[in-house]
């Protein structure tokens, strides 16, 4: 019985032991197997999980446009405020594809990303074939650009656009609108001002957006410095733009806005957009989770499209307007365009009340990247862009009217997806669970180790106090013999003295 006892109680200390062991071994190092693990994953590697994903966006991603039609064209025309009513949203499924991968020494790949856009009729509030009437977008881009030339010339302009039936608004389908129609307003000017269109034949808004890449990027692979992976080393061979009247606003900063280095911290996060011809900075909001996995949300601050007054940084990007507006027209052939948030959101509220029919809301027009901190992927995102046009009276161009200086919203348009199905269970998986897992299990083994350790000690003690007991009993009851010279000295039995 006591051999039992007490193997079971070296047997259980060395359980706690060893559970012990293990889990502070875990507490240490399971952290850095953990790191190792994603920083082997998300590199621009061939052999890393996240190269096929990065190689072939697997998440579907979906193009929403909504058109704002003018219900009031020819009061616009007078000087009264344009009325507009949303058209839409008419959706596109977005395909990219990265082309032309080429790995360099200097841990940078570069590549040519090519999108595919396909009209969803089912996700669709419209057809492509639906008439929307809108500002005549040649025409009223024209006019404010050629303001400035000799009033000769604009009446010469303007004959020629009367010659041709073009006003100051049109109505043409959502499919013309997008992907280009046949004008001859083009060439006609063209032919008066020489090199004031860099293009002959066909506009559309999104001609250069379908079936084309968004220039040459070279990137950091991550392969030595996991903090620069997906940092951009430069776009189209240059390390800064010159669209902009600043050294900083041409800083091309950031990634290209597909992933991010892993092990975030919640503060901010940079793209570089060559749709915006510019690089944007995200701010942290909130912590959050999408389908399990934990978020940062990342959203776009106040001072994004401010101007130069209320944010001295983006004097760079003036001339400016009110704040909430971002003149893009030295990287937009000159045109007078405007990029905002949708209806408006976030700007200066003026913006808003020169048109009827905007209603701004953080909830349908406020951009998000959810992004998951520990690896830089995004789980959900959806960007959201505003395009308007600067229209006004232009003397000596008839076409313009009365129209009194106003910055009208043409379209807005998101960019949304979200990882989902096999992705998001492998991404799960590896990158949330099996870490989970190895976290729980370091706490339970140290908290096993407790009572494993606690109940061999207590064994222990019970084994040695079993042990006195025993040697006393074998030994007998203790004798006490009496002393009699304690007895003689004791005045109790001394005889007392005669005092008669």
């Amino acid at each position: 019985m006591a051999v039992a006892h007490r193997r079971l109680s070296v047997g259980l200390g060395l359980a706690g032991l060893a559970c012990a062991l293990l889990g502070g071994c875990l507490l240490f190092v399971g952290p850095l197997i953990v790191r190792q693990q994603v920083i082997k994953n998300v590199r621009i590697d061939p052999s890393s999980i996240s190269f096929q994903m990065w190689k072939d966006i697997p998440v579907p991603f979906y193009l929403s446009v909504h058109f704002f039609e003018v219900l009031n064209p020819k009061q616009v025309l007078r000087g009264e405020k344009p009325v507009l009513s949303q058209r839409g949203p008419y959706v596109y499924r977005e395909y990219r594809v990265k082309t032309n991968i080429t790995f360099h020494d200097n841990d940078t790949v570069s590549y040519l990303e090519y999108r595919q856009l396909f009209f969803q009729p089912h996700l669709s509030n419209g057809t492509e074939d639906e008439y929307i009437v809108v500002p005549n977008i040649m025409l009223m881009g024209a006019a404010v650009m050629v303001e400035k030339l000799p009033d000769l010339l604009k009446l010469f302009l303007s004959g020629a656009l009367a010659s041709l039936k073009q006003e100051a608004f049109m109505n043409r389908t959502v499919g013309e609108i997008m992907w280009g129609y046949e004008d001859p307003l083009i060439d006609a000017i063209n032919a008066i001002v020489p090199g004031l269109l860099p293009f002959k034949g066909k506009f559309g808004l999104f001609m250069d957006f379908n079936n084309s890449n968004s220039g040459l990027f070279t990137v950091n692979t991550g392969m030595n410095n996991i903090s620069q992976v997906h940092m951009v080393d430069s776009w189209n061979g240059l390390k800064k733009v010159d669209y902009w009247r600043s050294s900083q606003c041409n800083m091309i900063n950031g990634t290209a806005g597909e992933m991010w280095p892993p092990f975030m911290s919640p503060t901010s996060l940079q793209f570089y957009s060559p749709d915006a011809c510019r690089s944007m900075t995200l701010v942290y909001e909130e912590s959050g989770q999408f389908q399990g996995v934990p978020t940062f949300r990342f959203v776009a601050p106040k001072t994004l499209f401010a101007n130069g007054t209320d944010y001295p940084p983006n004097e760079g990007f003036c001339p400016c307007m009110q704040s909430g507006i971002q003149n893009v027209s030295t990287c937009r052939l000159n045109a007078p365009m405007f990029i905002s948030h949708p209806h408006f959101y976030n700007a200066d509220p003026s913006l808003v009340d020169a048109v009827e029919g905007l209603h701004p809301s953080k909830e349908q027009h406020g951009l998000f990247l959810d992004v998951h901190p520990m690896t830089g992927i995004p789980m959900n995102c959806s960007i959201k862009l505003q395009l308007n046009l600067y229209i006004k009276h232009v003397s000596g161009i008839i076409q313009t009217g009365q129209i009194k200086p106003v910055v009208l919203p043409l379209l807005w348009f998101a960019e949304s997806g979200s990882i989902e199905g096999s992705v998001l269970k492998q991404f799960y998986t590896n990158l949330v669970l099996l870490p989970s897992v190895l976290e729980y299990l370091q706490y339970i083994l140290l908290g096993l180790s407790v009572p494993l350790l606690v109940s061999a000690a207590l064994l222990m003690a019970r084994r040695k106090e079993h042990k006195v007991t025993e040697s006393l009993r074998l030994k007998g009851p203790l004798e006490v013999i009496p002393n009699p010279c304690a007895q003689a000295e004791s005045p109790s039995s001394a005889p007392s003295p005669d005092v008669s």
